[in-house]
């Protein structure tokens, strides 16, 4: 994408009412929406969350399938999900919203016991060792997802990596979390929610394409 189409996105994003883009001190000196998100979709509905969403596709298509649950993508790279922010105003998705900032922050963006589930889809593994703090399971970023997520809050990673995938579920049974539910091919094993199979990315059909398969964990944070 060329800077000249990067900027009128970014210009266009600063329009779009259902995009929120904090400056990183405005989140470190107490973000206004963190713990009143409530307030922001004008309603009590449980609120769900992409992290690294990318251009938006998971959070529009599951909240026009659930149209009783809030969705929030958050991605630092505005320019991304400029289209999902956009799809979902020309369609007139209410309970919609776009968060830009750094995913490290979640637990400065969102209120302790607020979010009700988190969907992680297709992630950079980090594959190299000095990059583990950067991968979206690591035991530091399950600690910052169990303070915003309630009680019963679940966790779903979908992932075309397998080391992903593994790395996930040795360190969920290490560290004595529920497992849920797992499958390293979800379009071959059956079982897996509609929510998973229905859905796909733009990648994901690349990797589709590729004949890579597809893996999916679900599960909560004890």
């Amino acid at each position: 994408m060329g800077s000249k189409n990067k900027l009128k996105r970014f210009k266009e994003n600063e329009t779009f009412a259902n995009v929120v883009q904090p400056t990183r001190d405005e989140v470190m000196a107490g973000f206004k929406h963190k713990g009143n998100w409530s307030d922001f979709f004008g309603n009590d509905n449980p609120i769900v969350l992409e992290l690294g969403c990318g251009k938006g596709e998971y959070t529009v298509g599951l909240a026009k399938q659930n149209p009783d649950k809030n969705y929030i993508g958050v991605d630092i790279k505005g320019a991304r999900f400029w289209r999902g922010a956009k799809i979902a105003l020309e369609e007139n998705l209410r309970n919609v919203a776009f968060l830009r900032s750094q995913i490290e922050l979640v637990d400065h963006l969102f209120g302790e016991n607020e979010v009700s589930e988190i969907w992680i889809t297709f992630p950079d593994p980090q594959i190299k060792y000095k990059r583990t703090k950067h991968r979206m399971t690591n035991p530091e970023f399950l600690k910052r997802y169990k303070y915003i997520l309630n009680q019963d809050g679940t966790v779903n990673l979908k992932t075309d990596s397998e080391y992903m995938h593994g790395y996930t579920l040795g360190l969920l049974q290490g560290l004595g979390h529920e497992i849920i539910y797992a499958n390293h091919d979800v379009y071959k094993n059956e079982g897996a929610p509609s929510e998973v199979l229905d859905i796909q990315t733009f990648y994901e059909n690349q990797y589709l394409e590729k004949g890579k398969p597809i893996t999916y964990i679900q599960f909560r944070i004890n």
